[in-house]
């Protein structure tokens, strides 16, 4: 299929008045140029949400459920072009984006079964001649503002959650990383989604985009992954027009690693939980907590598998680590590192910077004082911190305002209850460092946000009850 690089509004490939460059993050090569939707296409796609509601709301849910599986079985036969496009936009490893298509499409895969499924209940009445129905409707058509970092996935769990419940939507993709919305659509208009259900609109204005989505009456909800700081900002402006919000922000996830856990076990769980994406995740583990008795043998198993990644050009064969996303991405972790390395933690592994290619670095004896302890890394560091015990770890892993994910290895049975009730998060992983499947809820707490994606609880945030008691 030809690459598309124009708004998609009602059905239409608009190409607008102004345009934007895509770069590849390794080279900076022009990847497309692509359409930068102004206020008039933004108002236009949001009046095709609002005229298509009706009808897309009315169709019956086992058709709109037949069009989501028909939308994922178009993502997995073009998963090979679909992932290249993906790394040449985002930069990260071609075997990462192949896995970043094929869990974007589980979501349509998963949301064409729960289409069928908004089950609503009857209630027992008060008196002989009352009946009580609680049925689930659709919110209405959907503000839908998704990162770079995983440009299909993230805009999967939204989109399809609200297609199913037979909400409209306008998506707002990250200016780095368009293109994969762009290839949804496309997508979606061969396998038959009327126009106006689906309307992607890339800009270079994030800010008067989100703004101009949520000033909008007929938007009635806003769906958002993104940082604290903006999704605070959001929440603020959402709050004039009472919109249903949900949002996935920061994340700060601590990785304890007890005393009595398998190591090896231990050090795969964290290679998967800190180097996917090249820690670009907001699922990433940040923070290393390991029990003193274990420190030293966890680390020299985890020395040998860190060296070994190959860090590189993205659509290379055996790269293990793409190129970070800009500049500033490579100066932040940078920025981090030096902090951390004049605060006292030892480096116990590094590699040199080249470009925007960053290799993978170990830093032992870090503590609270130091900037990676208490901000999100987002790029390749592993920070080591020791605990005293089972107590002293907790207490570290739950110094943070973030509550995403957590991470916990040990193979003491009730220590994995105890420590998955105890740890401040919304999801935990325990012996395992990848926690994100399409049929469990995804979601934080504290100021990592609210609402879940993902799972049967992932149509809520798209759906409002409505109770009718009939005499």
């Amino acid at each position: 299929m030809p690459l598309v690089s124009d708004a998609f509004i009602d059905g239409r490939w608009v190409p607008g008045a102004a345009r934007f460059v895509v770069r590849d993050p390794f080279d900076d090569a022009q990847v497309a140029e692509v359409t930068d939707c102004g206020e008039a296409e933004v108002d236009a796609a949001i009046d095709a949400a609002a005229r298509a509601f009706g009808a897309w709301r009315q169709k019956p849910a086992l058709e709109r459920g037949k069009l989501l599986a028909q939308l994922a079985a178009a993502m997995l036969r073009d998963e090979r072009r679909l992932a290249e496009l993906c790394t040449r936009e985002n930069g990260k490893a071609l075997k990462e984006a192949v896995a970043e298509v094929r869990y974007a499409a589980s979501f349509f895969d998963w949301f064409a079964g729960e289409a069928g499924r908004a089950y609503g209940e009857t209630i027992p009445g008060s008196r002989p001649d009352q009946r009580i129905v609680v049925t689930r409707e659709p919110v209405g058509p959907c503000a839908l503002i998704t990162p770079w970092n995983f440009p299909y996935a993230m805009l999967a769990r939204k989109l399809g959650a609200a297609l199913a419940a037979g909400c409209t939507t306008v998506a707002k993709p990250a200016e780095l990383t368009p293109l994969g919305a762009l290839a949804i659509a496309q997508l979606a208009e061969q396998v038959g989604v009327p126009p106006g259900v689906i309307n992607v609109v890339p800009t270079t204005n994030a800010r008067r985009c989100g703004a101009q989505l949520l000033a909008s009456p007929a938007i009635r909800k806003l769906s958002f992954t993104g940082s604290t700081a903006v999704g605070r900002e959001l929440l603020r402006t959402a709050a004039d027009d009472i919109k249903r919000v949900s949002l996935e922000l920061g994340g700060n996830a601590p990785f304890v690693v007890l005393a009595d856990a398998d190591l090896d076990e231990a050090v795969a769980g964290a290679m998967v939980a800190k180097f996917r994406n090249g820690g670009q995740s907001c699922v990433a583990a940040n923070r290393f907590i390991v029990e003193r008795a274990i420190a030293d043998a966890f680390v020299a198993r985890l020395l040998p598998q860190v060296q070994a990644l190959v860090v590189g050009r993205g659509l290379d064969a055996g790269t293990d680590l793409g190129p970070l996303v800009d500049d500033r991405s490579v100066a932040k972790v940078r920025r981090l590192v030096e902090d951390a390395r004049a605060k006292g933690a030892t480096l116990l592994h590094d590699a040199p910077i080249r470009g925007r290619l960053v290799g993978p670095v170990v830093l032992g004896g870090v503590t609270p004082a130091m900037d990676l302890w208490r901000e999100e890394i987002f790029g390749p560091v592993i920070a080591i911190r020791t605990a005293a015990d089972e107590a002293d770890a907790l207490a570290q892993a739950n110094d943070t305002e973030y509550g995403l994910v957590a991470y916990v290895f040990t193979r003491d049975g009730a220590r994995q209850q105890r420590l998955a009730e105890r740890l401040e998060s919304g999801m935990v992983g325990v012996n395992t460092g990848l926690v994100s499947t399409a049929q469990a809820p995804f979601g934080g707490i504290k100021h990592s946000g609210f609402g879940r994606e993902g799972s049967r609880h992932g149509l809520d945030d798209y759906t409002h009850l409505k109770y009718v008691s009939t005499r």
